[in-house]
């Protein structure tokens, strides 16, 4: 056994609670960044909120103790890439990683054929899902068919692009390339949208690069890479957390007084009088008073606020020792009861 699996082996857990943005490396899958991260923080429990791919770079949510309740959120959240399309290759698996399967002329790139790239591929679209991919066919994933060369078939997912830029680059791996700054859903593929842009095209496209620049309002500068984490004090690593809260930050606040904060708790549904909770709303961050802490979400239907995911007690008190909480987005408050 090695000197390294032995320090493993002994490393004493500990309850860690918050977001740490990380900038994944290219190379790591996100479940190995997520490994290293918790490893070095001692979380006993931690969770990443979307796979990146290991030819992937950029911001990567990953959610310790409390904060792996709201994961679900930044799944759930539209994101930004940018990407470096090689035209006149198609590989395998659609990106640089892949074995080389057709190659063509590419055609001259023109500003008109760029722009009427970017009119073609933004809006609602309907995507086919690569078979290296994650998803599930059968009770299998997909890029297990892939690797024994079976191509099986797929549902079209719909998704959104919002906003779409392309620019000529240039990339010694190919005879043409283009960059693509993508605003787009959840469940969206960029390999697949690169691949059907050299369709359009005439002579396909694979991903040369991919860099994920901000998703669900946590952007590439607020990021720490593993090099730095590395080298930081568990004090340093412990202040590159944000709070579990700004997983919810953009949505109302509801703050409550220690009686109401403590039912809320125990999951029961609080009446409030017209407009106490402010409008009906599909989630909405709660907050206690006294102590002031983070309780967890809620939804606001008739005036009545029925809880969500909710922080237990121990959790709380492991917060409150860590930092005082910070209301997010106090302007949406409701007023305290």
């Amino acid at each position: 056994m090695t000197q390294t699996s032995t320090h493993r082996q002994k490393i004493q857990r500990r309850p860690v609670h918050g977001v740490l943005l990380l900038d994944k490396p290219l190379g790591l899958s996100s479940n190995q960044a997520l490994q290293k991260a918790k490893w070095l923080l001692r979380a006993d429990k931690a969770g990443h909120t979307g796979t990146l791919d290991p030819l992937a770079t950029g911001v990567l949510p990953l959610c310790f103790g409390a904060a792996t309740k709201f994961s679900q959120i930044q799944l759930d959240a539209d994101k930004t890439y940018e990407a470096v399309l090689l035209l006149g290759q198609k590989t395998t698996t659609a990106d640089a990683e892949g074995e080389v399967i057709e190659t063509r002329p590419v055609p001259a790139i023109t500003a008109e054929l760029l722009a009427d790239l970017t009119r073609r591929f933004t809006g609602p679209q309907a995507q086919i899902p690569p078979m290296y991919s994650a998803l599930k066919k059968d009770g299998k994933a997909l890029y297990e068919y892939a690797r024994k060369g079976e191509d099986v078939e797929r549902e079209a997912r719909h998704i959104t692009i919002y906003k779409l830029d392309m620019v000529l680059a240039h990339d010694e791996r190919a005879p043409a390339a283009i960059k693509i700054t993508v605003t787009c859903s959840k469940g969206t593929y960029i390999r697949t949208l690169g691949e059907d842009i050299g369709e359009a095209i005439g002579c396909g496209a694979h991903l040369g690069s991919l860099r994920r620049l901000e998703t669900g309002g946590y952007v590439a500068s607020q990021c720490v890479d593993l090099p730095a984490l590395e080298a930081m004090s568990e004090q340093q690593r412990e202040a590159c957390l944000l709070p579990v809260q700004s997983l919810v930050a953009s949505y109302p606040v509801v703050t409550l007084d220690a009686d109401n904060a403590g039912r809320f708790l125990s999951g029961l549904r609080r009446r409030g009088s017209p407009g106490q909770w402010g409008p009906d709303a599909a989630l909405v961050q709660v907050y206690g008073s006294n102590p002031a802490a983070f309780l967890g979400s809620a939804h606001v239907t008739a005036d009545e606020l029925i809880p969500g995911r909710l922080l237990s007690p121990i959790e709380i008190q492991d917060m409150l020792a860590l930092r005082p909480p910070v209301i997010s987005n106090p302007a949406a408050s409701a007023a305290t009861v």
